[in-house]
């Protein structure tokens, strides 16, 4: 692992300018190319960026432009989402392959033009078509502005964290399996940690990361979740981390020995080194709390003292149970926004749209399939079809028959969601989208059900942070459950879970025109059909309205 100096260097070489100038344009060039990869003692071909897994992080600072030129040199389709940047204006560079763009085809080049407007914090990039962000991935770190210090100590050294799932085989063909039996994918051989599990059993020279650290320093560690399915737990043996951030969102600092972090959610921690010298484990671990198979294999890595031998006994830890749903739940109830004066929570009070969505699985007919049905998955009932144009073009061009605008504000049916499902679990199929005006405020209640089981969801909003203002278990109730949100300091965030037979609710404002893509961040779920948009009509004048598509974006 390259040294910390090393790594501080370049941050500083990327992001160090002049006192003088506000803002920069940070340009990039990411290359999608194949290259071999071994893993778990077998080598396959993976897809990635500049041949690198994970993919280079990109550093810039809080209002700078960042233009990232993306030639494609492999043989699938790729789009590449900049998860968290609110692209104000520019939803042509959020990169979901028929939301926003038609993808980028074999031997072509799009360059992506999006700036960080008022964010700062970790956030992350990945493929967003097919089940190519598997090794398709990488950190977007944004540093505050210059002579803007952190709400928290200032760390002696910065690390990021990447947490992943690996195959052994190809996860294009994992999942066209799966579609094709109308069954559950197989799930993933091993956890990563930056790209590596650790000895794993049967492959027990399978190196993990080592990060090295020294005494009496503080590190910040930008923790991403790339992991395709599955929620994971987080630990360093012998060490407390202190939670600064969620989501590029600073939040009031809480102390804690486990992180809980769904797929496509950050975590930025403190990480104190109170110890003389030592190795010591880092462990992350499954987090599910449903009777759904999952991978059950830790990935493994060192924190290493500076001055430790060798030959030194790792001190391990415990991970928590598989499904320690108690200690999930007291971690996301200890989150909350800064809510300072200048950070502060700017929750709607008044509320032009009241939804409830219901997300679930479903089952439907497949003549072709093992039990001549498949597995699908809804929000209210809706399984989304994807269109064959990018809904955002349909939408700025007006063009006629690629979505309609009546997606179901309510389910079509009130039952005990969390109790005894209906007999019969087919959904409909339906491109539908739910038009808000600019401005307009949303609370929106996000609502798991037993439909075949129930499970906890990671749902993202493109295009905006939300606040979320409350959750809990069974049914939400419109009578009693909205007296105890909270509408003071509620953790803020783009990627949020709704637990497993329980509810969570979120209020935001539809301040950013275009078609903005909500799915659960579970990739099984959103191949089977668990995701809609929204479409944000323009507002008054220029400044809320959504610009012209660049001249590059791609035809399909």
């Amino acid at each position: 692992m390259a040294a910390f100096g090393i790594r501080i260097v370049l941050l500083l070489a990327a992001c160090l300018l002049p006192l003088s100038v506000e803002a920069m344009v940070r340009h990039y060039k990411f290359n999608v190319v194949l290259k071999n990869a071994t893993r778990l003692c077998s080598t396959k071909p993976i897809v990635t960026i500049n041949g690198k897994f994970p993919g280079p992080t990109i550093y810039a600072r809080e209002d700078d432009t960042v233009l990232v030129k993306v030639v494609n040199h492999v043989k699938y389709n790729v789009s590449i989402h900049w998860h968290g940047v609110r692209q104000l204006r520019t939803g042509w560079a959020d990169g979901p392959a028929y939301i926003t763009q038609c993808p980028i085809q074999p031997g072509q080049v799009y360059v992506y033009n999006f700036t960080l407007t008022g964010q700062r914090g970790t956030l992350w990039w990945h493929a967003h078509i097919l089940w190519l962000r598997a090794t398709l991935h990488g950190a977007l770190v944004i540093l505050p502005k210059l002579g803007v210090p952190y709400p928290f100590p200032k760390p002696n050294m910065e690390q990021v964290i990447i947490l992943s799932e690996w195959w052994k085989s190809d996860t294009e063909a994992v999942i066209n399996e799966a579609l094709k039996s109308g069954l559950a994918p197989n799930v993933s051989d091993a956890h990563t940690i930056n790209g590596l599990p650790g000895p794993v059993q049967g492959c027990a020279s399978q190196e993990g990361f080592k990060l090295d650290v020294q005494q009496g320093n503080t590190y910040l560690l930008r923790i991403i979740n790339a992991a395709l399915n599955e929620e994971l737990f987080f630990k360093i043996a012998g060490h407390e981390l202190t939670v600064v951030e969620v989501d590029a969102l600073y939040t009031k600092p809480f102390k804690t020995d486990t992180i809980v972090i769904a797929p496509g959610q950050t975590t930025n921690v403190l990480l104190s080194t109170k110890h003389a010298a030592g190795k010591y484990l880092v462990a992350a671990s499954t987090f599910m709390d449903a009777p759904i198979a999952v991978d059950n294999k830790t990935a493994t890595a060192t924190l290493h003292y500076s001055g430790t031998l060798s030959s030194t006994v790792t001190t391990l830890t415990s991970m928590p149970a598989k499904n320690a749903t108690p200690l999930a739940n007291s971690f996301t109830d200890s989150l909350r926004s800064l809510n300072s004066r200048k950070y502060p929570a700017r929750v709607p009070l008044k509320i032009d749209h009241n939804l409830l969505f219901t997300v679930s699985l479903g089952i439907n007919p497949c003549a072709t399939c093992v039990n001549n049905s498949r597995v699908v998955a809804d929000i209210n009932n809706v399984t989304f079809v994807m269109p064959k144009i990018s809904l955002l073009q349909a939408h700025f061009f007006k063009i006629k028959g690629v979505f309609t605008d009546d997606f179901p504000g309510n389910p079509p049916v009130f039952y005990n969601f969390t109790g005894t499902q209906p007999s019969n679990l087919n959904t409909i199929n339906g491109t539908k989208l739910y038009r808000l005006a600019y401005n307009s405020t949303v609370q929106l209640v996000l609502q798991d059900t037993g439909m075949i089981t129930p499970e906890n969801h990671p749902i993202h909003l493109h295009g905006f942070n939300f606040f979320v203002v409350g959750r809990g278990q069974g049914n939400f109730n419109t009578g009693k459950d909205p007296k105890k949100f909270n509408l003071v300091d509620p953790v803020e965030r783009n990627t949020v879970g709704v637990p497993a037979g329980g509810w969570t609710a979120i209020r935001f404002r539809a301040d950013n025109p275009g078609v903005w893509f909500m799915h659960c961040h579970l990739e099984i779920h959103t191949t089977w059909g668990l995701k809609m948009a929204f479409v944000v009509d323009n507002g008054k004048g220029p400044n809320e309205s959504l610009l012209p598509p660049p001249s590059d974006l791609p035809k399909c």
